[in-house]
């Protein structure tokens, strides 16, 4: 049965969503406070690097990052081809990179229990790990090599993803300013400020740090909170071949010349100025590791709110207490890379189907609940 679903937000998570729910055969309206990718979605640096950035065992975030990895190569030529647009997409590999031997066995650790999970993994050193990266810094000692992992143009992924929902026939709306729900005092209607009212069926709430802002409407806790994240880039410099990992951040290269160098991160609010100190931070480390940096200064640097949560994982799921209300929401750092997973999962449960994991590790409601 098609129904009419009202998504609030239109960053990656929930223009992804939006466009597969309207695959599926629902009407769809994307409600967007400000701009479609105007907060931390335009701002990414665009990684699909679930091995990458993994901790020390896979966890249920992992195999959520993994999976959404395998789905995305089809996610984007399917996104791409019906918006026109190109996004950038790049499977070049990861090299995540150590400069003491003591981290060199971490790494073979590492990579035997990714070769256990699936996925593609080898600890590469000495004149290998030169020729695969002449760039690296002397001081390199080793790089665990995983070559499914890739990027996208955060900007355009986002435009494509915008186009390929209205030529849908998703209805976009923006500028509407803070939105309302007063689903706990019987009015299911989304409204903004300036009274302009929207009704639908289901509600999807993916609208990132700001998602906090309907404890009230909901009565409940959403613990979502914005990590500012600070990212500089550099043109006209040579750059490496792969994305490079090291403990201190990253490298990647882009498609229009540039070289995206991220991230430095502190808890500022929602305040998105770059900082001097957040900049130094990057230009502290980054010339070590690619000593093609030395002297360059970078031409552009920018910052974003990550939506974060108390344990890391982000919060998706139908709501108990407002089965109408569905979260997708608190990703922080990997928006870009777990969007056509949760793009799916939001439309298994529209749809009232399984979706192909469990969902418990991610539920809204798994941590204590607030009324308001």
């Amino acid at each position: 049965m098609s129904k009419h679903i009202l998504v609030i937000g239109g960053g990656v998570i929930g223009l992804s969503a939006a466009l597969e729910c309207r695959h599926r055969g629902h009407e769809v309206t994307v409600l967007e406070a400000g701009t479609c990718g105007g907060q931390a979605s335009g701002a990414a640096a665009g990684m699909l690097a679930p091995y990458a950035e993994a901790g020390e065992e896979p966890d249920a975030l992992f195999r959520l990052c993994q999976l959404s990895l395998r789905r995305t190569a089809d996610w984007v030529q399917k996104v791409e081809e019906e918006s026109g647009i190109s996004v950038g997409y790049r499977k070049n590999g990861s090299l995540q990179v150590v400069f003491h031997e003591a981290d060199a066995f971490l790494l073979e650790s590492k990579r035997r229990w990714l070769r256990e999970a699936g996925a593609e993994a080898e600890v590469v050193s000495g004149n290998r790990l030169g020729q695969m990266e002449p760039g690296l810094g002397q001081g390199a000692v080793a790089a665990l090599w995983c070559p499914e992992e890739a990027h996208v143009y955060s900007p355009d992924y986002v435009q494509a993803l915008q186009s390929a929902c209205r030529k849908a026939g998703v209805r976009i709306r923006e500028q509407l300013g803070r939105l309302i729900w007063q689903g706990h005092q019987g009015d299911k209607r989304v409204k903004s400020p300036a009274g302009e009212a929207f009704e639908g069926d289901e509600v999807v709430l993916a609208a990132g740090a700001w998602s906090c802002e309907w404890e009230q409407s909901l009565g409940m806790a959403v613990p979502v909170h914005p990590i500012r994240g600070q990212i500089c880039a550099y043109t006209g410099v040579d750059a490496p071949r792969h994305l490079v990992f090291t403990s201190q951040g990253y490298l990647v290269a882009k498609p229009n010349g540039t070289l995206v160098c991220g991230a430095s991160e502190d808890v500022a609010g929602f305040d998105t100025r770059v900082t001097e100190r957040g900049i130094r931070r990057l230009e502290s480390w980054n010339k070590d590791v690619w000593p093609a940096l030395q002297g360059e200064q970078p031409f552009h640097h920018w910052a974003g709110l990550r939506p974060a949560t108390q344990d890391g994982f982000p919060l998706i799921g139908r709501l108990t207490r407002h089965p109408e209300v569905i979260l997708a929401t608190g990703h922080y750092r990997n928006g870009i890379l777990m969007s056509p997973i949760t793009a799916e999962i939001i439309a298994d449960l529209v749809d009232e189907k399984s979706p192909a994991l469990p969902l418990d590790s991610y539920h809204p409601e798994r941590f204590a609940v607030t009324s308001y």
